[in-house]
């Protein structure tokens, strides 16, 4: 970086000057999420496809197959939860599918998370898996998985491993997405 690139040296404030207001608070709700929710789910979901990562689907759904998951979800119990604005708008969604189809996999789960823009690294995060979790001890499910990407990650790996979540796999250059392998941490956090 050349010289006359630097930012100019700031000031220090005053003494006595008022402090910098500080950010708005951050407020939303927690509720499950409804059929008619599933545009705006599939809109965030939609950003993620395009420009992620984290997940591995190269083309999003239809709205029609999104609407048909959600109602197959919804027939065997399992949470689907929204966090939304004071103004309704969506700022993110958790939820549970079956881990494997097989009958005997009925009581373990693998969980999704995503959250818009707007609440990126405000905690909500933390809030909605919390909430998940307490919403599939309550459907009596025993077992959570979750499967996130090995590059471009790390705060879902972060956040998992704090709610008690223990990796128990690798496989690598399993998926191949923009141009590069992809491989996944299988991570797992039994219920109470």
């Amino acid at each position: 970086m050349l010289e006359h690139e630097y930012q100019p040296r700031r000031k220090r404030p005053r003494a006595g000057a008022p402090p910098a207001p500080l950010p708005a608070e951050f407020t939303y709700t927690l509720r499950e999420a409804t059929l008619q929710d599933m545009p705006a789910v599939l809109a965030l979901y939609r950003h993620y496809v395009r420009n992620s990562v984290v997940t591995f689907d190269e083309k999003a759904p239809t709205l029609a197959a999104y609407k048909s998951r959600f109602l197959h979800l919804q027939k065997l119990g399992y949470p689907f939860r929204l966090a939304l604005s004071p103004t309704g708008t969506l700022l993110g969604f958790a939820y549970v599918f079956p881990f494997r189809e097989k009958s005997a996999f009925r009581k373990t789960v693998e969980s999704s998370l995503y959250l818009g823009p707007a609440a990126i690294g405000r905690g909500l995060g933390r809030t909605l898996l919390g909430d998940l979790i307490e919403h599939c001890e309550k459907a009596g499910l025993k077992e959570m998985i979750a499967v996130i990407a090995d590059q471009g990650a790390e705060a879902s790996l972060a956040l998992h491993t704090r709610f008690g979540f223990k990796e128990t796999g690798r496989m690598g250059k399993v998926g191949y997405k923009f141009d590069r392998w992809l491989g996944i941490i299988m991570m797992q956090k039994s219920l109470d």
